[in-house]
């Protein structure tokens, strides 16, 4: 939901370290992890409340809880989008701890995200239990009143560079839905009752009643 780049946040200590051996990273800080740390960072059980990301030049992103109502919306969201692929069989729906590598080395976590199937089962067993190697065919963003517009929309466009085919970052604040598509500008819509999957997502009319608005 909210990224803070880690000069803001603090690890916490394991079990076996006394308090003030927690690290502390000064402000100004930002560090560079390479793929094999990053997900030693993610295994280690320090940090398992931690969302983490990774910039497709190493830079490490920690991303903040979301709150009550922003939960709410996101658990909306990714219910609705699971409802209809558990109805239709076509492929694999991810929440927001679902993490996949890009093309370009970062590792995102969507806050909801769907492959489709032939893609999803040609990826292998092993591969499929890490950060897998592929780029979803569609993502969702959903903007918290601390995330960033500015940050979010070019996480969007890196998406849809990746080779994402469809996404919408959905902005509750302001009512309204950007769609993202390849080789197009997003398309804005101000308060639509519901979004297509299109032909990414074919069948697909998601209700945004409790997502974009109550």
């Amino acid at each position: 939901m909210s990224p803070t780049t880690l000069e803001r946040a603090a690890t916490r200590p394991t079990t076996d370290r006394p308090p003030e051996a927690a690290l502390a990273i000064p402000e100004g800080v930002r560090l560079i992890v390479g793929p094999e740390d990053f997900e030693r960072l993610c295994r280690d059980p320090a940090n398992r409340d931690l969302r983490l990301e990774r910039e497709s030049d190493g830079g490490l992103i920690v991303i903040a809880p979301a709150g009550m109502d922003g939960s709410r919306r996101n658990g909306s969201l990714y219910a609705r989008l699971w409802n209809w692929n558990d109805a239709t069989g076509l492929g694999v729906a991810f929440e927001s701890s679902g993490g996949c590598t890009f093309p370009n080395t970062a590792v995102r976590a969507p806050d909801a995200s769907w492959i489709a199937r032939a893609r999803w089962e040609a990826i292998p067993e092993d591969d499929r239990i890490r950060f897998a190697r592929v780029v979803p065919d569609f993502v969702a963003e959903l903007l918290s009143p601390s995330d960033s517009l500015a940050k979010t929309r070019a996480k969007m466009a890196e998406y849809v560079a990746q080779g994402v085919r469809l996404g919408w970052l959905i902005d509750p604040a302001t009512q309204t839905v950007e769609v993202y598509r390849p080789g197009r500008q997003p398309e804005v819509l101000a308060r639509p009752a519901n979004l297509s999957g299109e032909d990414v997502m074919p069948g697909l009319v998601l209700d945004l009643k409790g997502i974009l608005f109550d």
